[in-house]
Formats: structure tokens, sequence, C-alpha cells
């Protein structure tokens, strides 16, 4: 799971690009409709649960590299859609992409860690307040005497578990629906039922 060689076969190679675009695509409408989630992480956790954590790590550092080049706001959490993406791949190795429900666990998982990574940035980056829907959550707790970096924090811990569950069942879904002779080729795929 850990070797950094074997996460990366020419299925891969293939694989990241339609991810890069997943996350975009998906994650451009939702900041547009300003929806209080994020969804600009189906495509790295769909490459870490099929093809291993570093291959979803830098699926999600590239999708915000890309993104950050047309959205300048999405640049700074390059670690934290790294990190999605790697969790994701550390879940799927230990099972969590089997069924349904492992896979509200691993998207609970990834809801629960992501906090510590991404509210650093929010904060430093930001003052708190990074201007997505959910930045009205922050906003009210700071209100209600809250300090940044705590309203921060909560913020993202009550939103990520509304986020990412959904967007790991969506990257589930697609996993599954890959047909077998192409899914066989993928590192991780003995993983995912």
């Amino acid at each position: 799971m850990f070797s950094v060689k074997k996460n990366f076969t020419s299925t891969t190679w293939a694989l990241i690009p339609l991810a890069i675009c997943i996350n975009i695509v998906v994650g451009q409408i939702v900041s547009l409709l300003k929806l209080p989630v994020y969804l600009d992480t189906i495509g790295s956790i769909l490459v870490g649960a099929l093809c291993g954590p570093w291959a979803g790590a830098l699926t999600g550092a590239l999708s915000n590299v890309v993104w950050g080049m047309f959205a300048p706001g999405a640049l700074p959490f390059v670690p934290v859609a790294a990190w999605i993406g790697f969790v994701a791949g550390v879940c799927a190795h230990y099972g969590l992409f089997r069924t349904w429900w492992k896979v509200c666990i691993a998207g609970a998982i990834i809801a629960v860690t992501t906090p510590f990574v991404a509210t650093p940035i929010v904060v430093y980056v930001y003052g708190g307040v990074e201007g997505s829907g959910a930045s009205l959550i922050t906003g009210v707790l700071i209100k209600s005497g809250m300090k940044v970096t705590s309203a921060a924090f909560y913020k993202n811990l009550m939103v990520e578990p509304l986020d990412k569950i959904p967007s790991a069942l969506v990257a589930y879904v697609l996993a599954r629906s890959i047909p077998r002779r192409i899914a066989s080729r993928m590192p991780g795929t003995a993983k995912i039922a």
C-alpha cells in the first residue's frame, strides 16, 4: 500500500486526468452555487480507493494546482486535497470501500481528519472565512464569542461529514461502475468488492 511505485500503473496515469476534471467541474459548480459543501474531492477519493494513497494524494494536489490557475482560492488547499486522496487510499487498503456502509465510515474518517489540515490554512490565509457557503457558519460561531481558529475548526468539523461521506459514496458508485477488465488493472481494486 505505501509503495509509491505500486500506486502508479499506466491505468492510474490514465485515470488521474479524468479524476482531476471531476474534482474541478463539480467543485466549480458547487462554488458558483455557494452551497455549504465542497464536493471537489470525488475524483481524488476515487483514485485513492482504486489506485492507492499516493495516487490519491497526487490527484488531489494536482487538482488544486490546476484549479488554482483559474480560481486562485483553490491553490492554498493543495495539502488538504492531497490529504483527502491519501486517507481515501488508506481506508480502501483496510477494506473500507467494500460495501456502502463501510464507505460511509471511510467518508467519516476523511471528514474527521481533514479539519486538522484545513483549519490552519483557512485561518492563516483567509482569516477564518474562505468565502464558501459554509463560511456563514464560521461567522455565526465568531459572533457568538468563539475565537477565529476554534470557529473555523468547528465549522470544518460540522461541514466535512456532509461533504466527505457523499463524496466517498459517489466515488464508490463510480468505482463499481468501471468495467471489471479495466478495474482489474488498477492497483487497489482488490480491496473494492
